[in-house]
């Protein structure tokens, strides 16, 4: 991982020289675990950002909360680690200035993700210092993953597999919705441990699978992000799981989803969670390397379009260290799908405010067509419970 890391940083060096950008400063948690190796849980929500700085030639610098300090150092490649404190002449306005230097040059950030904190600092700090967007140079290098990468996706996905298992044991007539949450975090987390040890950089890579379970059952089922509740389920719900926010290992993010019903299903309904599934397998179908990513969306709308149903959701999205990359499958993204590129596909309707139709995937593209990184039968799923 380390290696990779830092082979990835010095192909970000040469594309930052190539686009004239004298120092990039990058403060994404996911940008940063790319490059450097590491990433921490604090979070930048408390008021404690942490930096990579990087220039095409020279050494790399990482600027953390002092707390945060030794966990980095021996995650890490980077060397030069320097530490801020929460007050006095240490705080990070001034270290990082220190490690900026007065000879600033062109600086490149990640715009949509500068942390409010920061661009607010700039702007009072440095008013006449223009702030280049090199979202794209990032972007670009992070389509297409190295078999390392797919290799811990793969992980990863059996992870979401076994929370899968876990979801669908944890339904049954009666039963709360937040009892196959908790089946789900204990049987991704214990799948999860099976894949670590404790030696070396993999010491410091936690486990547990946390944040809150996305489910929702019976007319909630169209409420796309609804949470795990203490409500009961009942005969002839629609059970609804998405994963997105906590299938992960090692920093990569995945999409998968499934819709279970108990016991029955109407109808409207089984018509309704067809067509997903039907308009998810079009568009897996058609991902191969050469077509656009919007035309992958086209192959899902056609399905919905020849069933009477039309969808405002994108067919899926790249996925990798962050839960959102580029490119996107939606109209508009006309990005050329290439092997390694990795996505979220999706099935997804919701009608009447009450019916949803619910189904999602992680894939990675290959030579002649896409494999799957998730598994989980993709049809009807009912539980006799």
């Amino acid at each position: 991982m380390l290696d990779q890391a830092r082979g990835r940083t010095t192909e970000f060096q040469s594309r930052l020289k190539d686009a004239g950008i004298d120092v990039a400063i990058i403060t994404d948690e996911s940008s940063i675990a790319y490059l450097a190796g590491f990433w921490g849980y604090l979070s930048v929500e408390f008021g404690r950002p942490s930096f990579l700085l990087i220039r095409p030639d020279q050494a790399p610098v990482v600027i953390t909360p002092l707390m945060e300090g030794e966990m980095v150092s021996a995650m890490t490649w980077v060397e030069d680690i320097r530490t801020w404190e929460d007050s006095g002449s240490n705080r990070w306005e001034n270290v990082l200035m220190a490690a900026l230097g007065n000879n600033l040059g062109r600086i490149g950030v990640e715009a949509a993700a500068l942390p409010p904190i920061v661009r607010n600092w700039f702007d009072d700090q440095l008013p006449g210092v223009a702030l280049n967007d090199i979202s794209s140079v990032m972007g670009s290098m992070r389509m297409i993953k190295s078999a390392e990468e797919i290799e811990v996706m793969k992980q990863a996905g059996e992870i979401a597999g076994a929370m899968m298992v876990a979801a669908e044991g944890g339904l049954g007539e009666g039963r709360p919705e937040y009892e196959a949450a908790l089946a789900v975090i204990d049987a991704g987390t214990r799948k999860a441990a099976g894949f670590l040890t404790a030696r070396g950089w993999e010491a410091f890579i936690s486990p547990m699978i946390h944040n809150l379970q996305i489910m929702q059952s019976g007319k909630d089922t169209s409420m796309v992000h609804r949470r795990a509740s203490v409500k009961l389920l009942s005969k002839g719900d629609p059970v609804y799981f998405c994963f997105c926010n906590m299938a992960q290992f090692k920093q990569y993010k995945l999409g998968f989803d499934r819709m279970f019903f108990i016991k029955e299903i109407s109808d409207e309904a089984a018509a309704v969670q067809q067509a997903a599934i039907d308009a998810q397998q079009a568009a897996i179908a058609a991902i191969k390397p050469g077509v656009t990513a919007e035309s992958i969306a086209q192959a899902a709308n056609e399905v919905y379009a020849e069933r009477g149903y039309k969808t405002g959701y994108r067919t899926g999205r790249s996925i990798g260290m962050a839960y959102l990359e580029s490119p996107e499958l939606k109209e508009g993204d006309k990005t050329i799908l290439q092997t390694g590129m990795t996505f979220a596909v999706d099935g997804g309707i919701s009608v009447d405010g009450e019916l949803g139709g619910r189904i999602g995937d992680s894939v990675v593209v290959t030579e002649t067509g896409c494999d799957y990184i998730t598994n989980y039968p993709r049809k009807i799923l009912m539980v006799e419970r």
